[in-house]
């Protein structure tokens, strides 16, 4: 009886392969993928995603015994464009600390890395490497559609000293006759923290689109360790305080006219998708298996009936009282 019943979900999903991704009263939406290598952009394609939303590019460095130079990031990048065949491929600029360590890197050990020299704060003090990327996306946007996303943005200042770098880095492109790079290359944010969301509307006007990283976002807002099991209770996507910073954000980029997706695991989850349509989500990236699953969610819900229940949802006081909700419609 399983195996017959895994047999029909398949063929139910394949009949979602080369479709776009649409709500039941026809709002077109999109389904990207989420990847750590250039090898995984095959995966996102076998798979029928519709872009990258995330290409973690710490891996380049996490799974080398060297700083990757800027050829051999400028090869891997544009081997994922290539490889998607002219859909947009998001690399998230390095995102290390925390609990990504790299050994030859000489990250000092810190008490509490979580909340320390990470991501878009080392690169911003690191110059030199941080340019070394840049320019190596600028240059591999000659090949694509590539934006830039910083990650752990907490502030503005983060955003505009991150986009005066890469203004830097175009200029200096200039100079060395290297004229093929998109000029007009669009930079986002991840939008992990609190402080992000917060301040959503005052990014939005000064970013060309949102990345909600939901993983990050849960923990930071719940001040939760998902692997601490004396706490972990508390990390859930759909306590209170999360899902009104997602809505948030959400709003915020609409209202000022940037696209906003998902590439935290929630983009995946069957009972926040109807909740994603009601606040305006544009772009879920999930991995690469779970493309065909999320595309047939999204195609079950009119965004009449998921405004009813985000009305429902957002009205409740607990995490507890939502799930059990959500458990009865999904």
């Amino acid at each position: 009886v399983k195996r017959e019943e895994f047999i029909k979900k398949q063929a139910e999903l394949k009949k979602f392969i080369g479709m776009e991704t649409l709500t039941a009263d026809g709002d077109k939406l999109e389904v990207y993928c989420n990847i750590g290598t250039p090898k995984d952009a095959k995966k996102a394609m076998e798979c029928d995603g519709e872009g990258v939303g995330l290409f973690r590019s710490e891996f380049l460095f996490m799974d080398n015994t060297h700083l990757p130079t800027e050829e051999e990031q400028f090869e891997a990048y544009k081997e994922a464009l290539e490889t998607m065949e002219g859909k947009t491929v998001i690399i998230r600029t390095l995102d290390i600390g925390g609990d990504k360590e790299i050994p030859y890197m000489g990250l000092a050990k810190e008490e509490n890395p979580f909340m320390g020299f990470r991501a878009i704060r080392y690169c911003l003090k690191n110059r030199d490497l941080f340019k070394t990327q840049l320019r190596a996306i600028l240059r591999a946007s000659a090949f694509g559609d590539i934006k830039i996303m910083f990650p752990l943005i907490t502030c503005l200042e983060e955003l505009r000293e991150g986009k005066a770098l890469v203004e830097e880095v175009k200029n200096e492109l200039r100079l060395s006759s290297v004229s093929e790079f998109n000029e007009n290359i669009d930079v986002g944010v991840m939008i992990e923290t609190a402080s992000a969301a917060v301040i959503a509307d005052v990014l939005a006007p000064e970013a060309d689109f949102f990345s909600i990283g939901t993983n990050d976002l849960t923990g930071y807002t719940m001040s939760c360790d998902r692997g601490n099991a004396d706490v972990a209770y508390l990390y859930s996507v759909l306590q209170p305080g999360v899902l009104r910073l997602i809505r948030r954000t959400i709003q915020c980029g609409r209202e000022n006219g940037i696209p906003v997706g998902m590439c935290g695991e929630a983009a995946a989850n069957p009972q926040l998708i109807p909740l994603l349509i009601s606040f305006g989500l544009t772009e879920f990236s999930v991995s690469a298996p779970s493309v065909l699953k999320v595309r047939k969610c999204i195609s079950k819900w009119s965004k009449t009936e998921a405004d009813k229940i985000a009305e429902k949802v957002m009205a409740m006081k607990t995490e507890e009282e939502i799930a059990a909700y959500l458990e009865t419609i999904v």
